[in-house]
């Protein structure tokens, strides 16, 4: 019996419709539908402070629409480095929300869960002798990373660095030919018509402490040492060190995301902010933050984590606040957030 697998997210493929004749008169014209000026346009309104990740992102983009990739392998292959937290995963949300109009248009497989070095099979179906061998099931959504003419499938490996090493040569020939072979050998999954995205954190606390040890000498010092030792080399070599070179030779990119910094928060808080009013317009209700609100949320950045540490925030100071006064005055719709002496208050609009 084949059961869902928690990291996997279903996607109906749009079948492609073209007869041979109608695709022969399309020769010349993209086939992909999605315009990647309005994909990044999405991108960059929600991620902040990464223009040079972005930057490559669409020189991707831009190469999978004019449809010239080798036939034997994936459209791209991209690896997102940086700490938790900068908008790696976010990147792929909305990259599949532009393209398929669903955040969750995607086949995402959660590597941690193949840390151990026996659930090498749930990569490739169950090896002969193991119950459920003759199905040939896996942690692959094959109607996400088949996509369809039109559009590209997606599938993002996420955390790479805590797959076993079996996993990742496994992984290594889906990258080399596009395809992959259940143990089985019943099926074929193909990934030719896929973007593939990768993350890792890896190297991200080694490149932090760098960087916390440099806070102690003067400004005209720390820019000297990072000139010499920029933080992207002390990732790479944290890279090379866990993932093979055959490996790395296989992939396009390999994509830096800093760590959020304080000149970001601003712009983050408006787009949780966003996120928020989605959520309330279902109950068609409105929020908003004075300055002084918005100011709140932004002290106290610890870098390490990221945006989701003000997601967090807002999440544990401001929502119960929004659900008391919305179970004890229904009637209110529009409300108005502002903070004095480090309270939160909450108040009607007028």
């Amino acid at each position: 019996m084949n059961t869902a697998h928690p990291a996997l997210h279903a996607v109906q493929p749009s079948t492609s419709t073209y007869s041979a004749s109608e695709k022969d008169r399309l020769i010349g014209k993209p086939r992909f539908h999605f315009e990647p000026q309005a994909v990044m346009q999405s991108l960059r309104q929600r991620i902040i402070g990464q223009d040079d990740a972005l930057n490559e992102i669409e020189k991707m983009l831009q190469v999978v629409k004019a449809d010239f990739s080798s036939p034997e392998r994936p459209l791209s292959v991209t690896l997102m480095l940086g700490p938790t937290g900068v908008g790696k995963t976010e990147t792929v949300r909305l990259i599949a929300e532009a393209i398929y109009g669903r955040s969750d248009a995607f086949c995402r497989i959660d590597m941690n869960t193949l840390a151990q070095e026996h659930y090498a099979a749930a990569i490739t179906g169950a090896p002969p002798g193991y119950v459920g061998s003759k199905e040939g099931h896996s942690l692959f959504d094959e109607a996400a990373i088949a996509g369809s003419h039109t559009r590209p499938g997606i599938v993002l490996f996420d955390e790479l660095e805590k797959a076993s090493i079996e996993v990742l040569r496994g992984l290594m020939n889906v990258l080399d030919t596009g395809t992959l072979t259940l143990t089985a050998g019943t099926k074929t999954i193909d990934f030719r018509n896929c973007m593939i995205f990768m993350t890792s954190n890896i190297g991200a606390q080694a490149a932090q402490l760098y960087l916390d040890k440099l806070n102690f000498l003067p400004k005209k010092m720390q820019d000297l040492c990072l000139k010499r030792v920029p933080t992207q080399r002390i990732i790479e070599k944290a890279m090379q060190r866990k993932f093979d070179p055959e490996f790395l030779n296989r992939i396009d990119r390999a994509l830096h995301y800093r760590p959020v910094q304080n000149d970001a928060l601003p712009r983050l808080v408006e787009i949780e902010l966003e996120k928020l009013n989605q959520r309330l317009q279902h109950q068609k209700r409105s929020l908003s933050l004075t300055e002084s609100a918005k100011a709140h949320f932004c002290q106290g950045h610890d870098i390490r984590y990221g945006a989701r540490h003000l997601a967090r925030r807002m999440r544990t100071e401001l929502e119960p606040i929004l659900a008391v006064h919305f179970l004890t005055h229904p009637e209110q719709a529009a409300l108005h957030i502002d903070c004095s002496n480090g309270q939160l208050t909450v108040k009607s609009s007028a």
